[in-house]
């Protein structure tokens, strides 16, 4: 993006930059230009007329006389676009007052410079004819800052020893000379009349001398004519030799470039041969290598995908024949466990309190065996007594009591199954 800038008809609008680093430049007097953000930049200079005022103090003329000049100068930076460049070129940046100096001390130079060359005399009654000198004298060097200069006059002229107060008296003495001239010039006039005279014999021998000498260079003239056909004949014939020597260098070097073409598609057909070879080597080392190595994963991919899928439905029917041998084998185990159970149904049913007493019989070892769990952990067992027949007694209590606890336990009666009856009244 960037902003319109505009200027009036007394400013100068500089652009400078662009893109890609262009250093092109655009000049607008009194319109508008466009400027991008950041790669481009805006400054002004202006157009207006400056007014300077040189003063050259106590600077000696061509007689040695001390004077000081005070000018008025009207300048301007000039609007073409070339000098509109220089002018940028050197003030661009500067304030007004930069300007003005830098201007102020050059027409001071100059002015300085042609008060030594004039005559109070010349500086004092001509004034418009020193004013003119300085502008042509100054005007190139000012000229090439782009600065015109519009007028340049001279204000004052003074001294500070009298010496214009001393030129009114010096009239009178130019009068009495003008006097002595008169004489003067009427003695020159006799003798420019006598210098005349000589003057004109002398014109005649001139002429008759003037004659001679045309003779004589038209002769020589000739000559030189006549040399120069004769050179130039020569020179037409060594140009001719150099010609027909270069249009045979030209062949030979022709013949050498073909001889190099030829070289060069040899060269260039055993390159092409070499880069075959290079990429059938290639080929041969590396890409089928390299296909055969991807060909030999591949299968190796496949095999173990395949192996892996084998396994797998292997696997698979183990699990489904072993299911289907548990599911047989529990099968069979409840059929048994079945049959087992009727058959025991039946055994119960038929032989009823007997049956009844045979289980708890068969039950009595294994609820001994947790009842004793505790005391199988016990390496030994040590009953304090004196009396020895009270360990008996012991034992054939607990054997008394175990009836009592089973039929609270059961519900069944061991005192009345005949082989215990007999264990505890063994005379009967």
């Amino acid at each position: 993006m960037g902003n319109c800038h505009t200027v009036g008809p007394n400013e100068a609008l500089v652009v400078s930059g662009g893109c890609c680093g262009s250093d092109e430049k655009s000049y607008t007097v009194g319109g508008w230009a466009w400027a991008w953000w950041l790669i481009t930049d805006i400054q002004k200079i202006t157009l207006e007329i400056m007014t300077l005022q040189p003063k050259c103090e106590d600077v000696e003329t061509a007689e040695g006389v001390a004077i000081t000049v005070t000018g008025v100068a009207q300048v301007k930076v000039m609007t073409d676009k070339e000098l509109l460049g220089y002018a940028c070129e050197q003030f661009l940046g500067k304030t007004v007052a930069e300007i003005k100096s830098v201007i102020l001390q050059t027409l001071e130079g100059h002015l300085r410079s042609i008060l030594g060359t004039l005559t109070v005399e010349q500086i004092y009654q001509d004034r418009d004819q020193f004013a003119k000198l300085v502008r042509e004298v100054a005007a190139p060097d000012v000229g090439r800052m782009g600065i015109e200069i519009l007028s340049f006059t001279i204000k004052d002229v003074y001294d500070k020893v009298e010496y214009l107060s001393s030129l009114g008296k010096s009239q009178t003495a130019a009068v009495q000379r003008d006097a002595d001239i008169g004489v003067a010039e009427a003695e020159r006039d006799a003798g420019i009349r006598e210098a005349e005279c000589k003057k004109e014999m002398m014109d005649v021998k001139f002429q008759a001398d003037t004659k001679m000498a045309d003779s004589k260079r038209e002769l020589e003239m000739q000559k030189a004519a006549f040399n120069q056909e004769v050179n130039t004949k020569k020179a037409e014939a060594q140009l001719a030799y150099e010609l027909q020597a270069a249009k045979e260098q030209q062949k030979i070097r022709l013949e050498e470039i073909e001889i190099e073409v030829v070289q060069r598609k040899k060269q260039i057909s055993i390159e092409e041969k070499e880069i075959l070879r290079t990429d059938k080597e290639l080929i041969a080392t590396v890409r089928r290598p390299a296909e055969a190595e991807a060909y030999k994963m591949e299968q190796l991919a496949e095999a173990r995908k395949i192996k892996k899928v084998l396994t797998a439905q292997a696997e698979a029917e183990k699990i489904k024949r072993i299911g289907e041998a548990e599911a047989g084998s529990i099968e069979a185990v409840g059929k048994a466990e079945a049959e087992k159970m009727r058959l025991k149904a039946e055994a119960y049913q038929q032989y009823g309190e007997a049956a009844k007493t045979a289980l708890v019989l068969e039950a009595l070892p294994k609820i001994a065996e947790k009842v004793s769990a505790p005391l199988g952990r016990t390496s030994e067992i040590v009953i304090l007594s004196g009396d020895s027949g009270r360990v008996t007694g012991e034992m054939n209590r607990l054997l008394a009591e175990l009836p009592v606890t089973v039929n609270a336990l059961t519900g069944v009666d061991l005192t009345k199954i005949p082989l215990l009856q007999k264990m505890k009244n063994p005379q009967a």
